[in-house]
């Protein structure tokens, strides 16, 4: 049986929450444009929630921009999909499956471009969101008038145009617009875009007016594990479009404006939507406690043996070391004005639940790719943080750094990659880095070698050495590393 509007009275699994009747008489109020998981698995599941709350009470055009694969398994299951919730909850065990009705039409820009511009003409439109990759929102000069713009932020001012035509350039009829792209001020930087590819289109200075004035760029962080296509084998039916997420969720929203705040009222139903006038501390807490623990400690797990998150967060010694490391060191560095201890711990103890999800086979090796620009812009500023604040080497970062410095000690294979080896294994090093660390591992001893790769101002941008006691902390490390191994070394509690 294939899931559709005709066959949910037929789904007798009670624990499966499906959708009212009412639900697909919803006006459709926003415009979205990416079908992947990560939307379906966090902006789409609290508007539906909200909706079976009958707080937010409006559906999602979904606009598919890639010409890659089909939207025929939306069309065949009325554009339901089933959404199973697995995770840990403050160390207790969470399952949940919906039915997700949030979703009225997905579209095909290259083959419904007529459809998605009518919308614009929609009174009750009021949200546009967004996930098209970091590389989504980039200027790229073109006629947006001339058949369908190539890249999102085209299509995006191409539809915005519409609108201001269709109701003769009413600030009433502009839109609030959230991207979620994992960029910093990934709003402004789209804004910033759209001016200038009105400029180039010459638009008008009025429409440009109307653009900069009427609708509400909102800056977003998003923060939630889909890891992707689900299993419905024990549901009693089939769905082509399920996912799996973990329990914790996050869309962290910036804005002020009481008009905003008033239209997202989905926010109400789930404290996982935060609207706020500033969300470094959200952007902050993620990148230096979740990002930041992940990339110390994955090159750690890979030398270890661990192949996935929750295997290396079920041996105790290195869950100890990870908590260690992110609780006592990431989190002080990180404390002050904008974020305060308690806070931080809080945080802290969410990720600990995250990272030993025992529904979610999170591989290490996939954390270690782009490692070296990951330390660079994840960690090292929580290191320069932690010496400017206490003025001696963190141990635990430091073991971190070592760990990625082992990592990266390679061999060159003939088709020109990189690769390490531990305990008679090969693994791959995915890292632009990868031919300069090869060759400071070419140094006459791997004391040279650790020093040569921490004075290296092209991996950051400053000299590491000059660090009181760090290159000494991190040689030592690797010694230990390199006698007795990263497994033994971590049993030993360091």
């Amino acid at each position: 049986m294939q899931l559709s509007k005709a066959t949910i009275a037929d789904i007798q699994n009670n624990a499966i929450e499906k959708p009212e009747a009412a639900l697909f008489l919803l006006p459709e109020k926003v415009l979205q444009f990416g079908t992947g998981v990560l939307l379906r698995g966090l902006c789409d599941y609290y508007i539906d929630k909200a909706n079976r709350q009958g707080v937010f009470n409006g559906r999602v055009v979904v606009v598919k921009s890639t010409t890659q694969g089909s939207t025929d398994a939306f069309a065949q299951q009325d554009n339901l999909y089933t959404h199973i919730i697995r995770g840990v909850k403050d160390g207790n065990t969470v399952e949940q499956t919906i039915i997700n009705a949030a979703v009225s039409r997905v579209l095909a820009a290259s083959e419904e471009w007529d459809s998605i511009l009518a919308c614009a003409a929609n009174k009750a439109m009021q949200l546009i969101i967004s996930n098209t990759t970091e590389v989504g929102i980039t200027f790229i000069p073109e006629h947006i008038m001339e058949g369908v713009p190539g890249s999102y932020p085209g299509k995006l001012l191409r539809w915005l145009y519409e609108r201001y035509q269709c109701f003769d350039g009413s600030s009433d009829a502009g839109m609030i617009i959230i991207p979620t792209e994992l960029l910093t001020d990934n709003a402004k930087k789209l804004r910033d875009i759209l001016l200038q590819l009105a400029s180039h289109n010459r638009l008008g200075e009025a429409f440009i007016q109307w653009l900069q004035n009427a609708n509400s760029f909102c800056n977003s962080l998003v923060d939630r594990i889909v890891p992707g296509k689900a299993s419905t084998e024990d549901t009693g039916y089939t769905d082509d479009l399920a996912i799996m997420s973990e329990v914790y969720s996050l869309w962290a929203i910036e804005s002020s404006d009481g008009k905003v705040i008033e239209r997202l009222s989905f926010a109400q139903t789930d404290t996982g939507v935060v609207v706020a006038p500033d969300i470094y501390k959200f952007r902050e807490l993620k990148l230096r406690l979740l990002n930041g623990t992940h990339t110390l400690s994955c090159g750690l797990a890979v030398l270890a043996g661990f192949a996935t998150v929750k295997e290396a967060m079920a041996d105790k010694a290195f869950r100890k070391y990870v908590e260690t490391v992110m609780l006592q060191e990431i989190a002080p560095a990180v404390t002050g004005s904008a974020i305060t201890a308690e806070e931080a711990n809080v945080f802290g103890m969410q990720v600990l639940d995250r990272f030993a999800n025992p529904f979610i086979e999170h591989q290490w090796l996939s954390i270690t790719l782009q490692y070296s620009s990951k330390m660079l812009m994840r960690n090292l500023p929580v290191l320069q943080q932690y010496y400017s604040k206490f003025g001696t080497a963190p141990r635990h970062i430091a073991l971190g750094f070592a760990a990625y410095c082992c990592f990266m000690k390679s061999v060159q294979q003939e088709d020109g990659k990189y690769s390490g080896t531990v305990n008679g294994r090969t693994y791959a090093i995915n890292d632009d880095k990868a031919s300069l660390l090869h060759i400071h591992w070419q140094k006459s001893s791997p004391e040279a070698a650790v020093k040569s790769i921490l004075s290296d101002e092209k991996l950051w941008h400053q000299n590491l050495d000059d660090l009181p006691g760090f290159t000494a902390a991190v040689t030592q490390y690797c010694a230990l590393i390199n006698q007795h191994g990263a497994r033994q070394l971590i049993q030993n509690r360091l």
